[in-house]
C-alpha cells in the first residue's frame, strides 16, 4: 500500500470499519505544494476524476480504493465518472468533500438536550447544495451512537456494504454524520453500526420519518413533505382557546381495527363524516407512530418520528388531520415516552451499550411489560423524546397528545417488586428524573404551540398533575381520571338490589373532581382482557343491559370532567374489542335485538350535541362552582341529583335514578323557579327506552325542600337519567 495515498492503519480500519474520520482519508487532501484525492468504489472497474475540466485516470491501489494525485493545494470542485462492469458510466458527487451537516450550534444543543428541532439535523434528510458545477442534492444522514467504534450508512444504494460509506464521528457530541449525493426520497437505510466489542449490529434509524410497512424493519428516505395545508383559520383559533373550559367530546380510535383495511385515506372518507354526525369534538387516535407487532396497539414503539406505513405515508395522515380539521374535529394522538420494545434492530442497546434505556435493569426494564424504561437523566435522550412531541405538534399539526402509563414514569418501584427496584438515595421512590422530564416537555410544547392540549393517563394520587410547572406541577392540560371510572364501572356492573350499599362510589368522586382537570374515560383498556365490554358488564337481560348503558352516559356526560369513549362504545358493542377484527357494525343492523344498539347510539349522539349546545355542561368543569348536589344520600332510591352551573349563570339540572323501580311523585329541591325544559330523557322511547310520558317542561314550586325554597315532583323512570334546563 503506498503510505502517501492511505496509511496502513487507516487502511485497516476503513476496510473494518471502524475508523472515526474517513473524511480525513477519503476526498480531497493538500501534500504540501500538491493535493490528493481518494475514495473507494466497490466493484468499480475505472474510475475518472472530473476536475478542472479534464477526465483524470484514477489509479486503483487494491480493495477498490483510487487515488488521484493533483499538481496544486487548491481545494477544487469535482466529480467522479465510474464505470461498472457491464454498465453505463455513472458521474456522482464524492461525499467526503462535503461540510458536516451539524452546525457548531447543533451540537452544543444537542450535548446540552435543547435541540428543539432535532429531527432537521438527526435522521435522514434531503439536502441540496449549489457548487460550481451545479447543484448537488442527496441525503445527510445523522445518527447519535456515542460508544461505537464505527458507524455506516447502508441500504439498497450499495448492496448493503458496510464499507462503502463509513460516517465520521462529530467528537464529544457522539454524532455521527455523512452527505450523500444522489440518495433520493424512497430510498431504503440501516445504519451498521460496529460496537466496542467488535459486534457489528445493523439498526433501524431512530429519526426515521418513514418506514417500510412491519414485518419490514428498514428504513426509508423520506421527501419533503410537499402537503399544502388548508387549516390555518383552525390553528389560529386553536392559539387563543382553552381547551379545558370547551366542550370536548374525544372519540377513541384505533384505526387498523375501525373498520377492517382501514387507513389513513379511508379514515378522512368514512371516519370524518361520521364523527361530525354524531356530535363528538375530537378524535384520539390510538398510537399512529411506527411499531411492528400490531397487537401492542402501537404502544410498543420502534419508529418514534414515523407514522405507521400499515396505514399510508406521512402526507397521507397530514391530509386526516386536515380533513379533521376542516370539519371541526380536534385531533389528539396517543404518545408512548414512558418505555420501548426490545427489538434488536431498533432502540435497544443501540451502540452496542445500554443507550437510549437506562443501564441498571432496577431501573431500566419494565418486566410486565417486557420493555426498556428510557432514561430520562440523560440529556441526549431527553432530547429525543422532548423534541419527538413538538415534531408530532409541528408536522402534524395535532392538537393533543396523550401521554401513556405516566405512573410507571413517576415511581422507580411501579410494578416491581422488593429488590427489583433502585430507590433515591433517600430510601424514596419518585422518579425524579422523569418528573423533570415531564415537566419540560409540557412546558416547551405549551410554550411551541398554545393550545394544544397534553392529556397524562395517570392512575394514583400524585399532586399537581395538571398545576403548571412554576407552581410545581406536571404541567398537563388534563388528566384521566381514573378512579372516577373504576368506580362508576364497579357501580354500574351491580345489581340494582345491591346498589343502596355502594352509593358512595358515585358520590366520592365530588370529592376530588376539581383537585385536577379531568376527562372522564371509558377507554379501550376497558373493553379487553376478558374485562368483557360495557354491554357486557351491564348486570341483567338486554332490555336492561340498554337501560344501564344509557343512564350510564345520561350520568358520564352531565358529570364534571371530559368525556372519552372507546369506539363502539357509542351503541354499545356486544364484544370485547379486538384490534385483529373491525368493531361490531353488525350491532346496528336491522336484527331482533338491535333496536337496543341503534337507540344508544343515538342517545350518545344526542347526548353530544346538547352537551356542546350547552355551557352549563363544559365551561365550569375546573371549579365548585360549576357544580352543585341537590340530592347525595338518598342510597335508598339510588339516585343523585345536581346542578351543573355555566360561566354565565345559566344551570342544567340532571337527575339520574339507577335503580329498578320507576319513583313517582319524587320531589327535589331546585336551585332557582320557574319553568324547567326536559333536554334530555334516555328512557324516551326513540332511544329503546320503556317511553314513560314526562312532561316536556315542569314548573317550580314554592315548597322548601331540602334546603331548597323551590321545589318539584318528578316521575322518574327505572335506570334513567334527565337533564332539565331553566327557560329563560
Amino acid at each position: 500500500m503506498n503510505n502517501v495515498a492511505i496509511d496502513q492503519a487507516d487502511y485497516g480500519r476503513l476496510l473494518s470499519c471502524t475508523h472515526h474520520a474517513p473524511h480525513d482519508i477519503y476526498g480531497w487532501h493538500p501534500l504540501g505544494d500538491a493535493s490528493i484525492v481518494r475514495t473507494r468504489q466497490i466493484g468499480a472497474e475505472r474510475v475518472e476524476l472530473l476536475v478542472h475540466g479534464d477526465a483524470l485516470e484514477m489509479e486503483a491501489v487494491g480493495d477498490d480504493f483510487w487515488v488521484a494525485p493533483l499538481e496544486d493545494d487548491l481545494s477544487p470542485d469535482y466529480r467522479f465518472r465510474i464505470t461498472y462492469p457491464g454498465l453505463e458510466p455513472k458521474i456522482v458527487a464524492d461525499p467526503y468533500h462535503f461540510l458536516p451537516t451539524l452546525g457548531e450550534l447543533d451540537q452544543h444543543l444537542i450535548s446540552e438536550g435543547r435541540h428543539e428541532r432535532l429531527w432537521e439535523v438527526l435522521g435522514a434528510n434531503v439536502r441540496s447544495y449549489t457548487t460550481s458545477l451545479g447543484e448537488v442534492t442527496g441525503t445527510s444522514f445523522a445518527v447519535w451512537a456515542p460508544n461505537a467504534k464505527g458507524v455506516a450508512v447502508i441500504g439498497d444504494f450499495c448492496g448493503w456494504n458496510p464499507s462503502q460509506y463509513p460516517m465520521r464521528s462529530l467528537g464529544s457530541t457522539g454524532v455521527w454524520e455523512i452527505f450523500i449525493p444522489g440518495i433520493e426520497p424512497g430510498t431504503q437505510y440501516k445504519f451498521a453500526i460496529h460496537t466496542a466489542d467488535g459486534t457489528r449490529i445493523d439498526k433501524a434509524d431512530p429519526m426515521a420519518k418513514q418506514t417500510l410497512c412491519p414485518p419490514e424493519t428498514v428504513s426509508v428516505v423520506a421527501a419533503p413533505s410537499t402537503y399544502e395545508w388548508s387549516d390555518e383559520e383552525w390553528m389560529q383559533a386553536r392559539a387563543g382557546l382553552d381547551a379545558t373550559n370547551a366542550a370536548m367530546s374525544i372519540y377513541e380510535c384505533h384505526i387498523g381495527s375501525w373498520k377492517e383495511g382501514a387507513n389513513f385515506t379511508t379514515m378522512r372518507e368514512e371516519l370524518v363524516p361520521y364523527l361530525v354526525d354524531n356530535g363528538f369534538t375530537h378524535v384520539e387516535f390510538l398510537p399512529v407512530a411506527e411499531h411492528p407487532f400490531g397487537g401492542s396497539w402501537g404502544y410498543q414503539v420502534t419508529g418514534y418520528y414515523a407514522p405507521t406505513a400499515r396505514w399510508g405515508t406521512p402526507d397521507e395522515f397530514r391530509a386526516l388531520v386536515d380533513t379533521l380539521h376542516a370539519n371541526g374535529i380536534g385531533v389528539i394522538v396517543d404518545w408512548v415516552p414512558a418505555h420501548f420494545p426490545k427489538d434488536a434492530w431498533a432502540l435497544a442497546r443501540f451502540d452496542g451499550t445500554a443507550l437510549y434505556e437506562h443501564p441498571d435493569w432496577r431501573r431500566g426494564e419494565q418486566k410486565d411489560w417486557g420493555t426498556y424504561v428510557f432514561n430520562f437523566g440523560r440529556n441526549e435522550v431527553r432530547n429525543f423524546l422532548v423534541a419527538n412531541a413538538l415534531y408530532w405538534c409541528e408536522e402534524f399539526h395535532l392538537d393533543g397528545l396523550r401521554v401513556d402509563a405516566v405512573a410507571s414514569m413517576l415511581y422507580l418501584d411501579y410494578s416491581r417488586e422488593p429488590g427489583e427496584w433502585l430507590p433515591n438515595a433517600d430510601g424514596s421512590r419518585e422518579n425524579w428524573e422523569a418528573v423533570q422530564f415531564l415537566q419540560e416537555t409540557n412546558a416547551t410544547v405549551h410554550r411551541n404551540f398554545p393550545g394544544v392540549l397534553t392529556i397524562a393517563e395517570e392512575s394514583t394520587a400524585w399532586p399537581g398533575v395538571t398545576a403548571q410547572t412554576d407552581a410545581d406541577g406536571l404541567g398537563f392540560s388534563c388528566k384521566w381520571n381514573m378512579g372516577w371510572m373504576n368506580d362508576t364501572l364497579e357501580y354500574f356492573s351491580l345489581d340494582p338490589v345491591h346498589r343502596s350499599y355502594h352509593h358512595n362510589e358515585l358520590t366520592f368522586s365530588l370529592v376530588y373532581a376539581f383537585s385536577e382537570k379531568y376527562v372522564l374515560p371509558f377507554s379501550h383498556d376497558e373493553v379487553v382482557h376478558g374485562k368483557g365490554s360495557l354491554w357486557q358488564r351491564m348486570p341483567g337481560d338486554d332490555w336492561n343491559k340498554a337501560a344501564g348503558l344509557r343512564a350510564l352516559y345520561g350520568y358520564m356526560f352531565s358529570h364534571p370532567g371530559k368525556q372519552l369513549l372507546f369506539m363502539g362504545c357509542e351503541w354499545g358493542q356486544t364484544t370485547e374489542w379486538d384490534e385483529a377484527h373491525s368493531v361490531n357494525w353488525d350491532n346496528l343492523d336491522n336484527g331482533w335485538g338491535h333496536e337496543y344498539h341503534r337507540g344508544i347510539h343515538r342517545l350518545v349522539r344526542d347526548l353530544n350535541f346538547v352537551y356542546r349546545d350547552n355551557p352549563a355542561l363544559f365551561s365550569q368543569d375546573n371549579t365548585p362552582m360549576g357544580f352543585q348536589w341537590l340530592k347525595s344520600d338518598d342510597a335508598a332510591h339510588n339516585l343523585l341529583a345536581y346542578t351543573r352551573w355555566g360561566a354565565d349563570g345559566q344551570p342544567i339540572v340532571a337527575v339520574i335514578n339507577l335503580s329498578g323501580s320507576t319513583h313517582q311523585g319524587y320531589r327535589l329541591g331546585l336551585p332557582q323557579g320557574g319553568e324547567w325544559e326536559r333536554i334530555i330523557n334516555t328512557d324516551d322511547a326513540v332511544y329503546g327506552g320503556a317511553g314513560n310520558h314526562l312532561p316536556d317542561v315542569v314548573s317550580a314550586e314554592a315548597v322548601s325542600w331540602d334546603g331548597f325554597d323551590q321545589s318539584v315532583a318528578l316521575t322518574l323512570p327505572a335506570m334513567s337519567a334527565q337533564w332539565y334546563k331553566l327557560r329563560r
